[in-house]
């Protein structure tokens, strides 16, 4: 099976008169499964539709969109496997230099709020009356009113700003293939209100939903925003969530409820289908991300780990689904066809790699918990802890003829690790797939910002540490720490900061809390209230202290330590100063002879 067409030539070349939707993505055409419009153009196809794809359009004309006929049924707008402000900007908001999904790496093709950008495109080109459907990581978690970190203030649900008259949220393909069937029977737009995970505007909406706090309420009280975040972190469930309507002005946003998670077999049919695993053939320059995935394999989808930093439970959902054992085994046979493969399998994972079940067996019955989380503050004593058919599928992959190594470098959650009765995951996991290291994601140690991460405590990730350490002489952990998260205070990023030195990690580089929409640690960013509880959180918000907790996770590099120095001491902290640095001539010594990274185990290196 060929590429899609990404112009009206190959359209001819296929023989195509007509067509049914137009597919936008500001991500280079990579016909691949990690990329959402890949699946969602194979899913339509799959079901009879005839899909072009409109890859990375230039956004200062109309002339690439104008290049392409009236598409019969709708554009789709799908703006990239990232938020185009996170692919644009950094943490600190300066542009970046790269882009991963881009050929050659070269930022600069994708707009900066691209669902909106290409919804008026698309609009002026074919006309008013055009179905236009969002879909994607981007309109998914915008399709409330939300903090915009980049603007520093509350903007409307993206439909309103996009004037599109639809948007799915969540993976899609239930939603896509129900709206594009609906479409083509002749169902206006605008009348299609019913299916599950989509999003719409009305001026009459539901009575039997539940309203959030309005636009106009969210931006003026952070009380009823933290109360909005609340209600839609409460109501992410197929099976117990309710329809949510929020007022902007006079018109109401409307969100159905969340779509019913695929089942096993569904997950392997949309993996099943006939991707071409490489970039289209018109591009001169290699895809960066191409590399990233090509052999590697997604096993499982969603999570129910729920970090607040996370938008994994805003989007993909709190309940797991897992692929067959058998349809991983097919991908990785079509991996060990492919002459650039040299038998190493880089990944079998997801957001989380040892979640393939759900976390109970009720999930799929009666639905989430609405009164306590699967793994915090402590896992519930109904978690379902197994890793049998996680090991199953490993076991299978090393067996696979022309496989030499299959590594997992998705996040493993080791505090339902810790839970396993006995070692076997763990013993398996140290013996046949790492690579010399084994990234985790402790993301703190002080409890007041890991209760506000949503992450276990530091006890926990300890007893880990010192389990690794115990079984391992060749093997290290490389522990990803965050600072300036909501909780964290000065004291706190000090507690990390000799953490860190006592246990000899030196991050190379360190990620800032980034506030991006849809997650609750954005919520208590931007309202200094924690959403599920309602009790007021310390934030770093200031340039200033937030480069002061960053530096104090690097302390081996000589400048911060004076920088580190001469920050505490501005802020009337200098017990802190006494507390982390001691004696000076003394403390220089010890980091010049521990800079030279010694090959050990205990070599570390920080969140990239």
């Amino acid at each position: 099976m060929p590429f899609l067409p990404v112009s009206p030539k190959e359209m001819e070349e296929r023989g195509w008169d007509t067509y049914d939707f137009l597919l936008v993505s500001a991500d280079a055409y990579i016909d691949h499964s990690s990329f959402g419009a890949a699946i969602i153009s194979r899913v339509l196809e799959k079901e009879g539709f005839r899909v072009a794809i409109l890859a990375r359009p230039r956004f200062d004309t109309e002339e690439d969109f104008a290049a392409f006929p009236a598409p019969r049924l709708g554009v789709l707008i799908a703006c990239g496997n990232l938020d185009s402000m996170v692919s644009n900007y950094t943490a600190a908001k300066k542009k970046r230099s790269s882009d991963a999904y881009a050929p050659g790496g070269k930022a600069g093709g994708r707009p900066d709020r691209c669902s909106i950008v290409y919804a008026n495109l698309a609009r002026r080109v074919f006309g008013k009356e055009m179905p236009i459907i969002l879909g994607g990581i981007e309109p998914s978690l915008r399709r409330f009113a939300h903090y915009d970190y980049w603007d520093n203030k509350v903007r409307r649900s993206v439909l309103f700003d996009s004037r599109a008259p639809l948007l799915i949220y969540g993976m899609g393909e239930r939603q896509i293939t129900e709206l594009a069937h609906a479409l083509s029977g002749g169902i206006p737009i605008l009348e299609i209100t019913w299916v599950p995970g989509t999003a719409y505007v009305t001026s009459s909406p539901p009575s039997d939903a539940v309203y959030l706090p309005s636009f106009e309420e969210v931006t003026e009280s952070k009380k009823a925003y933290a109360e909005c975040a609340r209600l839609q972190y409460l109501n992410q469930d197929p099976i117990n969530g309710k329809t949510l309507v929020q007022k902007h002005g006079n018109r109401f946003l409307v969100q159905t409820p969340p779509a019913m998670p695929l089942s096993e077999k569904e997950l392997d049919e949309v993996y099943a289908l006939p991707y071409m695993r490489a970039a289209h053939p018109s591009y001169e320059e290699e895809i960066p991300a191409i590399s990233e995935i090509l052999f590697s394999i997604t096993a499982n989808r969603g999570c129910f780990g729920s970090c607040n930093f996370c938008s994994l439970a805003f989007h993909q959902g709190r309940i797991v689904q897992s692929r067959s054992i058998d349809s991983v085994l097919s991908e990785a046979k079509l991996m060990t066809e492919d002459p650039r493969f040299k038998g190493y399998i880089h990944d079998v994972g997801g957001p989380t790699a040892n979640f393939l079940e759900p976390a109970c067996g009720k999930q799929l019955e009666k639905g989430l918990c609405k009164n306590r989380q699967c793994l915090f503050p402590t896992p519930c004593p109904n978690l379902k802890v197994t890793h049998e058919k996680y090991l199953k599928m490993l076991a299978s992959l090393r067996a696979l003829p022309g496989v030499k190594k299959v590594f997992i470098r998705s996040g493993i959650r080791y505090d339902y690790l810790q839970k396993e009765k006995k070692d076997t995951f763990f013993d398996t996991l140290c013996a046949h797939h790492i690579s010399g290291q084994l990234r985790i994601a402790p993301e703190h140690i002080a409890e007041r910002t890991l209760f506000c991460m949503g992450k276990p405590s530091a006890k926990v990730y300890n007893a880990f540490a010192e389990k690794f350490e115990r079984k391992n002489d060749r093997q290290y952990l490389v522990p990803y720490f965050m600072s300036s998260h909501p909780g964290c205070t000065i004291d706190d990023a000090v507690e990390l900061a000799i953490y860190m030195r006592k246990h000899k990690i030196y991050p190379e580089q360190v990620q800032d809390f980034y506030p991006t929409p849809g997650t609750l640690s954005t919520a208590m960013f931007y309202t200094g209230i924690h959403p599920l509880t309602g009790e007021e959180v310390y934030v770093p918000r200031s340039d200033s202290e937030k480069k002061l907790q960053r530096t104090l996770l690097q302390l081996f590099i000589p400048e911060n330590r004076k920088a580190a120095r001469d920050g505490l001491l501005k802020m009337g902290r200098g017990d802190l100063v006494k507390k982390l640095l001691g004696n000076e001539e003394k403390t220089n010594e010890t980091f010049k002879r521990k800079r030279s990274f010694p090959k050990s185990k205990k070599r570390t290196s920080g969140r990239g």
